[in-house]
This record gives C-alpha cells, structure tokens and sequence, in this order.
C-alpha cells in the first residue's frame, strides 16, 4: 500500500509553475529522499501533501486521504519537520513539547510527552531551555515534537543542515529505526551521504521531477561517463577541459576532478590529448553526485 499516492500535481505563484505535473509514489514504512537545488519546489510540494497549501492541479492522495479535499485529516496523521528551528527559545524542552501536544488535544499530555522524551534521548535535558541547545539538540526536540500525537508519514525538510556529522549519523540511526517499526518518511536533503541512506529518492528540479527510483537506478538512468583525473596544476586543467566538445562537466573532488559526459566515446576522445601530459587519469563509475550536477546543469530555471 502507498503512502504518497499523487499525480500531475502543480502549483503555481504568480503565474509560475513552482511544482510542475509531479508526479510520486512512496511506499509505506519507506525512506524516501527528495532532493533537488535550492528553489526547485521541494518545500512548496511538502506544504502540498501535509494539507498547508492546495494543490492547483493534480490529484491523488495522502496516506489514502484525498490530497484537496481532506487536508483536515491529513494534518492529524502527518508529523512535519520544518527546514528552520520553530520552537519556543525561552520555554524549556518539556513545555515546548506539551504545548505541542495541546495543539493537537491529546488526552494524557503528560504521557505522551514522556514517551517523546525517553525515544529522543531528551529526558536529562527536558528542563533546558530550547534556545540553549546545539543545532543536533534542536533537531532532536524537531522530531520529538513530529512524533507526539503518533503520526503515519513524517515530512522533514532539510533536516541535517547545520548539523554536525556525528548528530547527522545519530539522526540516520534513529531515522531507519523508526521506519523498521513502519513509519513512512519523505526526507529532503543537500547530502549525497543522506541520499544514499534512503530506500529510494526524487530529484526535482524547477519544479519538474528529473529522476527517479534507487541509487542504483538513478545513476544507471543518467547514463553518465565519468573519469578522475590526478596530478598537478588541477585548476589550469579545468579551464582548459570545459566547453570542449564530448566533455559535459568537470568538478573538482577534493584533489582530484572528475570529468563526465553521457557519450562515453566522445568523452574519452576529448581527453585523449591530454592523457600524454603530466596528469593521471581513470574511468570511474559515476557517483550520485556527478549525477546530480549533471542533472542540475540541464535543467531549465523556471524564473528565466
């Protein structure tokens, strides 16, 4: 059973498609990571399917809700982690939670705070006050909060940013944990390492869906070349590789580069004349990364 369900859904502000004729599927007790540029509609879409915006066109459903006409209860099975901190700075962990669960008019407050708590690893620390938490703290507070009433599909956007690795990875555990116990997740990110931890994942750019399906999937689709490239004078090199014919991208990895293009013959033959110099270089498998860039490079802005 899905629990995303939506087709040709769109969105339009000032008459511009920020989401253009989406359409997705999630499976229930899934981890599905939607990524895309900054601006591409990934917010505008979630706002969408937790029933805050409505839909200009399109149909389908949300945890077999209709999409446009019971938003009222989707809200009530939804949990929705927004991309800025949201709390209260001046009330402790414990207030801050059980003003959350007065909202949603649970009937022992006190439990279901407690139960909140304990699962987020919040209990010692339920009388600071929010506002003197670190971001990996705050992000805790974040989905305690979405898991108080005892939601079916958790929507969290752009969870991790600012948040240091090891939180990032404690985030993660807690994250799959949670989905093995059958929680649905549509989770919107910047980090490759986080796409790669999903079950399946959406790129969307300017507010069309580019790709999608597993990691493996979605880089065998691209269909994408790529060789790294070694050796001294790496900047100089780049200059001289972008915009030749064959080569469609070449992005510094740390002290390397990497140098694609989806006509693997043509791209080897562009780098053939360099491959006599002082340089060293190696076909690779593409990553998700080099797949994505590709991605964003071909895409039309639709505020253009």
């Amino acid at each position: 059973m899905l629990a995303i369900d939506v087709q040709g859904v769109t969105k339009r502000f000032s008459g511009r498609a920020v989401v253009d004729r989406l359409d997705l599927q999630v499976k229930r007790g899934e981890i599905y990571g939607f990524l895309g540029p900054n601006g591409s509609g990934k917010t505008t879409f979630i706002r969408m399917l937790c029933g805050l915006l409505t839909a200009d066109e399109g149909r389908g459903t949300c945890l077999g809700y209709d999409l446009r006409t019971q938003q009222a209860e989707i809200k009530r099975h939804v949990g929705y982690m927004t991309q800025r901190f949201s709390f209260y700075e001046d009330l402790s962990l414990r207030e801050n939670l059980d003003f959350v669960a007065r909202i949603y008019g649970l009937p022992d407050r006190r439990a279901a705070v407690d139960r909140s708590l304990e699962r987020l690893g919040l209990a010692a620390r339920q009388t600071q006050l929010a506002g003197q938490l670190s971001g990996g703290w705050k992000q805790r507070l974040a989905l305690a909060a979405c898991l108080l009433h005892g939601p079916q599909l958790l929507l969290l956007d752009e969870p991790t940013a600012g948040v240091d690795p090891k939180a990032r990875r404690d985030f993660w555990e807690e994250i799959h944990q949670l989905a093995a116990e059958g929680l649905t997740f549509l989770i919107t990110t910047h980090y490759m390492d986080e796409a790669e931890r999903c079950h399946s994942l959406a790129y969307i750019a300017y507010g069309k869906l580019l790709a999608r399906g597993t990691v493996a999937e979605v880089v065998r689709g691209a269909g994408l070349s790529t060789w790294r490239v070694s050796g001294p004078d790496l900047h100089s090199l780049a200059t001289q590789l972008r915009g030749r014919p064959g080569i469609e991208q070449v992005v510094a990895f740390g002290a390397t580069l990497h140098v694609s293009s989806r006509d693997a013959a043509k791209l080897a033959a562009a780098l053939a004349p360099f491959r006599a110099g002082p340089h060293q270089f190696e076909p690779i498998p593409s990553g998700l990364e080099d797949v994505f860039i590709g991605l964003m490079d071909t895409a039309k802005d639709n505020f253009r």
